[in-house]
């Protein structure tokens, strides 16, 4: 019955304590055999696991039977979101498929930057939230002091938070009933024709693209056709069931219902994730989608074997399946050959996007270092996106440039308070405010250019700060910039897959930096090699890898000193023809020393 019907996720920052707190739901509710159980179970892929974190979003179906003189029992549809700010996507997607969320904070850190951003997600779509102190069994924990944050925060009265311990089960029970009070039951009309809206997909060779889906209004059988509204693709529901936390096939799902649907479709780009699933015929409007995420960071990805580029092709598809927030478009570069240009959230989601890829799909890659987008305009007022140094117009005068800003909020004691300040000092932030958050602990607000929080910012953060401090940002508009690219010469000829969009006042140091790696890592060649970095047609540093020489009067002895001198004559002009014919092939494992450094 739809009335029983709860459908929740749970959210949280990274490492609250939300993978434990689906763990324990899973056993007080039996969904999940006692010999089958296991640590962070709804962590399903093994770079989850190692990593200690939740990357993608994972639905799940609970029965609760609530005890007492009448038994009912009742749903309980859960999704675990992760964490990290990267991922913030995949938290919006779960909010839009519930009517509710349980808010958990560590009582032993307080509330983070992550958490007062999904407040804000949550509150945007009117979600019932519940909020909750976890990890009171441990010794450091401040479950009192914690729980009058969030009150503050929320404007509610503190003896309404539960407490619990996700690791122990403490009050867990408790929490289970609060969501069957609290979060209503979904308003979907069971009679009306079939709307159901993609919260996620993923790819199966045998099923074609199974979408994840939450039916809003009307019910599906299975075999029925189906009609996705936004790309017109018509297809079969195959098979249809709920996750449990595998796939269930059921014969029908309801309106209220969260599950998965079996479509049989084989193309990816022709199932997509917001869209709206009707049937053939019927008169269902769509469903507000998804707004579409902008990538802020851009690098381009090449097979080292340029025999894998289509398996890497084939990969990103399925990946985008499954991410939407992650793009690829086709590039090409002389020293690499075929590859992709890829745009992501944060530098957290490439790492994972290349892990996955290198893991899944078991192919290597040279990988470019993280980028963001820039604007540039000429004399003629035409702008130009650059995303990276391929797409800079060098042949045009420019007269403005822009580049994107963050606005970054950290979450810190007041004891580290001058270690952030010095941090964001170094990289360019202007501080904008600071709030008391109580406890002695401030909300500090910068606003900095978006390619200072990609260089590793949030790591540098929790380095300065022996991990007390969290930190949340987003993009809050484009500023002028004074900008230049950088070119890398090896032996004279440009090596594209080298240069990079930086600051003008960086340039000289960036540019050392790169030769001095290059004049390292770079094999010796018969002749001299100069290794240059340029800009505009200017060099601004340079290194030279010396020639490799061979004795050639080694084989002489005694005689007139001339015989000496004409063959030392004669492999120095051979040196010099060289120099001028000479090409020096780059490893591909000097690009990636080189990116990596």
């Amino acid at each position: 019955m739809q009335e029983n019907i709860r459908n929740f996720c749970i959210i949280a920052h990274i490492d609250h304590g939300k993978s434990t707190l689906a763990d324990r739901l899973l056993e007080l509710t039996k969904t999940i055999e006692e010999r089958k159980m296991r640590e962070q179970v709804l962590d399903s892929m093994e770079l989850e696991r190692e990593r200690g974190i939740t990357i993608k979003m994972t639905p799940v179906r609970m029965l609760y039977t609530r005890t007492g003189p009448q038994q009912t029992t009742y749903m309980l549809n859960l999704i675990d979101t992760p964490g990290h700010a990267d991922f913030s996507y995949e938290v919006s997607r779960s909010l839009a498929a519930v009517e509710g969320a349980v808010l958990l904070v560590d009582a032993t850190k307080g509330v983070q930057a992550q958490t007062l951003s999904n407040i804000k997600l949550a509150q945007k779509q009117n979600l019932v939230l519940i909020p909750v102190v976890n990890k009171i069994d441990s010794s450091l924990a401040r479950p009192e002091e914690v729980a009058q944050e969030i009150a503050d925060l929320l404007h509610i009265q503190k003896e309404t938070i539960i407490r619990i311990s996700a690791k122990l089960g403490t009050n867990v029970e408790q929490l289970l009933e609060k969501v069957v009070e609290k979060i209503s039951p979904p308003s979907g009309n069971s009679g009306a024709p079939l709307r159901a809206l993609i919260f996620d997909s993923l790819f199966d060779p045998f099923k074609g693209v199974i979408a994840y889906v939450r039916i809003v209004d009307g019910e599906l059988k299975t075999g029925e056709q189906i009609l996705f509204l936004g790309t017109g693709e018509k297809a079969s529901a195959k098979e249809i069931g709920y996750f449990a936390p595998q796939e269930v096939s059921v014969p029908i799902l309801r309106a209220g219902e969260i599950g998965y649907i079996a479509t049989g479709v084989k193309e990816p780009e022709h199932v997509r994730i917001g869209d709206t699933i009707s049937k053939p015929g019927a008169s269902g409007e769509m469903l507000p989608g998804y707004k579409e995420p902008k990538p802020m960071v851009f690098l381009s990805f090449y097979p080292q074997d340029p025999g894998d580029f289509n398996a890497l092709r084939d990969g990103f598809s399925y990946l985008k399946l499954n991410d939407p927030s992650f793009t690829f478009e086709l590039e090409s570069k002389d020293a690499l050959g075929r590859g992709f240009r890829c745009g992501f959230l944060g530098v957290l989601h490439s790492e994972i996007i290349a892990e996955r890829v290198q893991r899944e799909f078991h192919i290597e890659m040279v990988i470019s270092r993280p980028s963001v987008e820039y604007r540039v305009s000429d004399m003629q007022g035409k702008t130009y996106s650059v995303k990276t140094p391929s797409d800079w117009p060098e042949e045009k005068q420019l007269t403005a440039m822009e580049e994107p800003w963050a606005r970054v909020e950290v979450l810190a004691p007041q004891s580290v308070f001058s270690q952030v300040v010095q941090l964001f000092e170094k990289t360019e932030g202007n501080q904008v405010d600071f709030l008391p958050m109580g406890e002695g602990r401030l909300l500090i607000k910068y606003e900095m250019p978006l390619r200072g929080v990609m260089n590793d910012l949030y790591d540098r953060l929790k380095g300065a700060t022996q991990g007390m401090a969290s930190m949340d940002y987003e993009l809050c508009g484009w500023r002028s910039a004074d900008l230049v690219k950088l070119d890398i010469l090896v032996a004279g000829i440009k090596e594209e897959a080298f240069a990079t969009i930086i600051p003008r006042i960086q340039a000289y140091d960036e540019g050392k930096r790169i030769v001095e790696k290059l004049k390292e890592l770079l094999p010796a060649q018969q002749f001299e090699v100069a290794l240059q970095a340029v800009v505009g047609g200017k060099v601004i540093a340079r290194e030279t890898i010396r020639a490799r020489r061979r004795d050639v009067t080694a084989p002489l002895y005694g005689g007139d000193v001339t015989r000496k001198r004409k063959l030392l004559e004669r492999q120095k002009k051979g040196k010099k023809e060289l120099k001028t014919k000479g090409r020096v092939i780059v490893p591909t494992r000097v690009f990636l020393d080189v990116f990596r450094a």
